[in-house]
């Protein structure tokens, strides 16, 4: 029989055995002599416990969620060369599914910040294009790092905006087919060979000032517009369109913006100059050409009699012959058929030409602005495509 010493000697070896297993199993308990005597009076409940808490359990993926769309479904006047980028609500998984872009352009989608897709065009939209992006749902849709799928599918469209009348005097600066020249305000603009960054340019025009080049009188000031459509910006696109065999009709379309662009990126400028031409009508007439900057003409000339004027105004020259039979009728009804030559025509049948006179500087001709046979030679090389001729009113 044990003594009560060796009873508790026993006791407390048991106890340190049940430890250990506890301990090894995993199972935490604080031993205090409340917890003891709970132990001993609530056993199974705690073994219940342990077995439950030892049990695996999964939790179900979360549906994935579209949070935001840029641009914005429904805009309009959206920067075509912009990335699309979508957020959701959660990172998308590897070989998730991609949403889809139509019209298709080349370009990548790529992982953004977050939990957000990002698609980088390498080329921008074309101007007022309706564009549709989809997102695909369901088992075969996309899908999130946690396995989670939309519901169902996300659409939605935005419409690019047409190219900026600030950039096209830019670029036209830019090239030389302007009296101004044009800088960029803090870094030098967008890359020339980049051509998504052009474009993106062209849609949003980059911040720069505009001077005008020193020599031209001021008279030419008063055809500029600011980010707006004017003569000069007419003359300039319609000397674009001569130097690149396109119909001449002042109007910046896409064969327009693809040539300047193609020009930028090469680095070719405008070889002819600029040029502005005015026919005074005080006694005694004169034409007075400026050519980049400085008066490279001046001499006496005709213009219209009272019954057949020539038109007061300013417009850029269209047409232009070494030679040719002018046809038309006199003021008494009779037909006439005048060989004239170097001839460049800036408004209908008016135009800036050779035709032989005893004298110069007065009301003679149907509506032309005449000069004698040498002057008009010097004249004709400086009047290009585009130039503008002004009449100006005694």
């Amino acid at each position: 029989m044990l003594s009560g010493v060796g009873l508790l000697r026993v006791r407390l070896v048991a106890l340190a055995v049940a430890i250990a297993t506890v301990l090894a199993t995993g199972t935490w308990f604080a031993l205090t002599r409340a917890s003891a005597q709970e132990g001993a009076a609530h056993g199974p409940t705690v073994a219940k416990r342990h077995v439950a808490a030892s049990q695996p359990h999964t939790i179900a993926a979360q549906p994935l969620h579209v949070e935001s769309v840029s641009p914005a479904s429904r805009s309009t006047g959206v920067n075509g060369a912009s990335p699309v980028r979508i957020v959701f609500s959660a990172a998308l998984a590897a070989g998730s599914p991609l949403p889809t872009l139509s019209p298709r352009i080349a370009g990548r989608w790529q992982r953004a910040s977050g939990d957000s897709l990002e698609f980088v065009p390498r080329r921008a939209f074309a101007q007022e294009t309706e564009v549709r992006l989809r997102m695909p749902a369901g088992a075969s849709g996309l899908r999130s790092v946690t396995g989670g799928l939309l519901a169902k599918p996300v659409s939605a469209h935005f419409r690019t905006g047409t190219f900026s009348t600030l950039r096209l005097q830019q670029l036209l600066a830019q090239l030389g087919y302007l009296p101004l020249n044009w800088t960029p305000v803090g870094l030098s603009g967008p890359s020339a060979s980049d051509v998504n960054a052009q474009l993106s340019a062209a849609y949003s025009a980059p911040l720069g000032t505009f001077s005008w080049q020193h020599g031209y009188p001021k008279v030419l000031r008063t055809f500029w517009r600011l980010g707006e459509p004017s003569l000069i910006v007419t003359g300039a696109v319609m000397a674009v369109e001569s130097d690149h065999g396109m119909t001449m009709d002042g109007v910046a379309g896409p064969a327009v913006w693809a040539a300047l662009l193609k020009a930028v990126a090469s680095g070719e400028q405008n070889s002819h100059g600029y040029t502005y031409a005015r026919a005074s009508e005080k006694i005694p007439e004169t034409l007075t050409i400026w050519h980049d900057g400085r008066v490279v003409f001046r001499n006496l000339a005709n213009t219209g009699i009272p019954v057949a004027p020539t038109s007061v105004g300013t417009a850029p020259v269209y047409l232009r012959y070494r030679f040719q039979i002018m046809r038309g009728r006199n003021p008494d009804g009779s037909k006439y058929a005048d060989p004239v030559a170097w001839v460049a025509y800036f408004r209908a049948g008016e135009a800036v030409h050779y035709f032989p006179r005893y004298s110069y500087g007065f009301p003679q001709s149907l509506g032309c602005v005449e000069l004698p046979y040498a002057p008009a030679k010097r004249a004709w090389p400086y009047l290009t495509y585009g130039s503008l001729v002004t009449v100006a009113a005694p």
